[in-house]
């Protein structure tokens, strides 16, 4: 759903100025204090529904009571089309993109509550780092290599295979061939890449045999530093 915010501006929509506009009011915050705004886009999604499958993506999630509180809004526009006669299609799977370290700490929770997971590698890198990669002198921060932003994606993927749902991954390390042999033995179902990606990466899953994915994931694993994980992956 409507995802603003931080590098994303809608000068249409008179958002105040923000000393630190990616920690502040952007994505579901936004979303839900201008429930006027965002009950509009839910209702035209669900009435979308009705011509071809359709999902639900919560952006920045960090707790189940913003999960909660979208389903309840779906919930009470369902009704609303329902005393309207309108058709839409009542299965519609509502997920969270997992971004923030907060969802990674909730993922377990959150897990069991969300239809699916997509894991925005870009954002989650950025917060888990506390780095803004648009900042030259701690640009070198900003890595998905750094093992604790491996072993963010890691948990995030376990916790939602624990509880049977689909996990998938957009952002660049989706297509980063090196990362792909370790997402595969974390147990990533779905690669989110550009159409100019799509035929290496098939190539990079094809070439992999599970066995080398998860003795390589062990030793990367095992790593405590970026240097380390990077002699290993080459």
């Amino acid at each position: 759903t409507l995802d603003i915010g931080g590098d994303k501006d809608v000068p249409y929509l008179g958002l105040e100025h923000e000393d630190n506009p990616f920690l502040g009011f952007r994505a579901i915050r936004y979303c839900l204090q201008r429930k006027d705004i965002y009950e509009i886009q839910l209702k035209a999604l669900l009435r979308a529904s009705a011509f071809g499958k359709i999902k639900i993506m919560v952006p920045l999630v960090t707790g189940v009571d913003e999960l909660r509180q979208v389903k309840a809004m779906i919930k009470d526009i369902m009704a609303e089309l329902d005393k309207e006669g309108v058709a839409y299609k009542k299965n519609i799977e509502v997920g969270v993109m997992m971004e923030t370290p907060a969802a990674c700490m909730m993922a377990d929770a959150l897990a069991k509550e969300a239809a699916f997971f997509s894991i925005g590698t870009n954002d989650l890198t950025g917060y888990t780092m506390a780095v803004d990669r648009g900042n030259a002198k701690v640009a070198y921060l900003y890595s998905t290599y750094n093992p604790a932003v491996l072993r963010a994606i890691k948990r995030i993927i376990e916790c939602g295979k624990k509880e049977g749902i689909m996990v998938g991954m957009c952002g660049e390390a989706a297509a980063d061939s090196k990362l792909i042999p370790l997402l595969l033995a974390f147990g990533l179902d779905e690669f989110s890449v550009s159409a100019t990606s799509v035929l290496k990466t098939r190539k990079t899953i094809s070439d992999c045999t599970m066995d080398e994915c998860k003795a390589l994931a062990d030793k990367v694993m095992a790593c405590v530093t970026e240097e380390e994980v990077l002699e290993i992956l080459g």
